[in-house]
């Protein structure tokens, strides 16, 4: 059901968005907004091949993104070596062909790209730098990828103490996309860090993203995440006001998506949460609310460093942590809309 509904919303918002849409044609678009170039990808993938050698790769947290990632680098037929946490959830990508260590170090010591992605940079700093952690190996020519979402500073600063550790390269590399873009290959990824490193890794991320932009140095990635964020953390509070004053003013809330395709008021977040707010559709989430209220706090923090005005980022924020006591951290993140119910439930 919950794939049925996905694919439904997501092919009426292809449509909506076509280049025979009146509206977004005379508004010119890019066509990267409505779900990039796939040449993109299928470019990037003929410029690994035309290097002869595929590197040996390894992937560190398989995690709700991590688990899905990883799984298409194997079943692109890419050597993976892999480590988590927790052994247990790495079995059906060793059945698949993937390589599991015992520790953070025998990743490091088999691969040449290391790609991650943790929960904060607390679990970043320990698998880095911590026993057994990436620093402990020899790390000239290697590289890491950093997908986790971290303060920009953290970044620049694990990077450096890296490098000067054992010479390991590093890019940041948030993502945006969820579980579904995980799973389906559509991730948007955001990259900071050295040109040559960019192109180094750039068809492999695109087996597991649609696009990989370079935004500057090292934690450039992490900054455009932040602004990511803010966007999707916002629209996330403003979706539920309207699909609550939808049903409590006795309409149909499913068929708002419908109902404002193709207007000034449409997008990829309208058509996805929209739908599974309304129906009460929360498994698999799309993303945990401890994250997003994580983001929108970074966000708080570097915007006051910066002094960069960002008032309905504090809110948006205020209104996740309230969120976070009545639903709890693991929570769906857009089970905010039930903090407006007459009862949470």
């Amino acid at each position: 059901m919950v794939q049925m509904m996905r694919q439904a919303t997501e092919s009426s918002f292809r449509r909506a968005h076509s280049g025979r849409d009146p509206i977004y044609a005379r508004a010119g678009l890019p066509e990267w907004i409505f779900g990039g170039n796939e040449g993109e990808r299928d470019m990037a993938g003929a410029a690994g091949s035309d290097q002869g050698r595929m590197e040996k790769l390894g992937y560190l947290g398989l995690g709700m993104m991590g688990f899905p990632m990883t799984r298409r680098l194997v079943n692109a037929g890419h050597d993976v070596t892999i480590w988590n946490r927790s052994a247990g959830k790495a079995a059906a990508l060793v059945d698949a062909g993937a390589k599991l260590a015992s520790r953070p170090r025998e990743v490091a010591e088999a691969a040449e790209l290391i790609f991650m992605c943790l929960t904060d940079a607390a679990a970043v700093e320990e698998v880095v730098f911590g026993q057994d952690g990436l620093a402990t190996v020899a790390g000239h020519g290697k590289l890491v990828v950093d997908f986790s979402s971290i303060h920009p500073d953290a970044a620049r600063t694990i990077a450096a103490r890296l490098r000067e550790a054992n010479g390991m390269g590093w890019i940041d590399a948030p993502v945006s996309g969820g579980s579904k873009g995980a799973e389906e290959g559509t991730l948007a990824v955001m990259a900071g860090g050295d040109a040559a490193d960019i192109e180094r890794i750039r068809p492999y991320v695109l087996a597991m993203a649609r696009r990989l932009t370079h935004m500057g140095p090292v934690g450039a990635g992490q900054t455009t995440k932040l602004c990511n964020q803010v966007i999707v953390g916002c629209a996330m509070t403003v979706l539920a006001e309207a699909t609550r004053l939808a049903v409590n003013a006795g309409i149909d809330a499913s068929k708002l998506p419908e109902a404002l395709a193709g207007g000034f008021a449409d997008s990829i977040p309208l058509q996805l949460f929209v739908p599974r707010m309304a129906q009460g559709i929360h498994s698999p989430p799309l993303g945990h609310i401890s994250t997003m209220l994580k983001d929108l706090d970074t966000v708080v923090d570097v915007a006051r460093n910066t002094s960069s005005p960002v008032p309905m980022s504090a809110l948006a924020a205020q209104l996740f942590r309230l969120a976070k006591s009545a639903r709890g951290a693991d929570a769906d993140a857009l089970e905010i809309y039930k903090l407006s119910a007459s009862q949470v439930g």
